[in-house]
């Protein structure tokens, strides 16, 4: 066989390159909300509406843990594996299970973890908060203070509480807004691109403000 002349090369590259690109782009509209629902219209037209709220939310779970950026030490990155958390008794945990199953990001196989309290999410990359811990969200916050775990919730006014991001509706879509100071006390990088598709995106304070 012939070597590959560097212009072949440049080409497989370019083309590799733009299915990237394209994949990327597709994902950003997954996060912007205006793809998620018509893609799950045709399974959840035979489920229940609360079912397809959680299909989208696991898509969102997924999706994030493309986009956002752990620190190298943080425990979650210790292990083989990209572990999403629920709390135990939450039924988006089997929803995830069933929807991610296979899945991974970078070279790690999504794992779906349950933890009985935030004390044990502190391994999570992600943890997803329902409105079920609503009395208790100030101490689940609390208990993961500037550690390196991304805190998702449907709560209302989650993301003025301290949580780092939070979903909202729009009419028949799911959006999110994102608390930027909560996620860099947590060591995290959220992309421009992430949060260009947020409705909302609460900064830092400036010093003096």
């Amino acid at each position: 066989m012939q070597p590959m002349s560097r212009t072949t090369r440049q080409l497989r590259a370019w083309r590799l390159r733009g299915r990237r690109q394209a994949g990327r782009a597709l994902v950003l509209l997954l996060l912007s909300g205006a793809l998620l629902l018509p893609i799950l219209a045709a399974k959840a037209s035979s489920e229940t509406p609360k079912a397809s709220v959680y299909q989208v939310q696991a898509a969102y779970l997924y999706n994030f843990g493309k986009f956002v950026r752990w620190p190298a030490v943080a425990p979650a990155n210790q292990g083989g594996s990209f572990s999403i958390c629920v709390f135990d008794q939450d039924p988006l945990a089997a929803v995830l299970q069933s929807t991610l199953a296979g899945e991974s990001v970078g070279n790690r196989p999504v794992v779906i973890r349950r933890v009985a309290k935030a004390q044990e999410a502190g391994s999570c990359h992600i943890l997803f908060i329902s409105l079920a811990q609503r009395k208790e969200l100030k101490e689940i916050l609390a208990a993961l203070d500037q550690k390196s775990v991304l805190t998702v919730s449907d709560i209302p006014d989650f993301s003025s509480e301290g949580g780092m991001i939070q979903f909202v509706f729009e009419g028949d879509r799911i959006r999110f807004e994102i608390n930027l100071e909560g996620a860099q006390r947590a060591h995290l990088v959220f992309p421009s691109e992430l949060l260009r598709v947020a409705v909302a995106v609460r900064k830092p304070a400036r010093p003096g403000e």
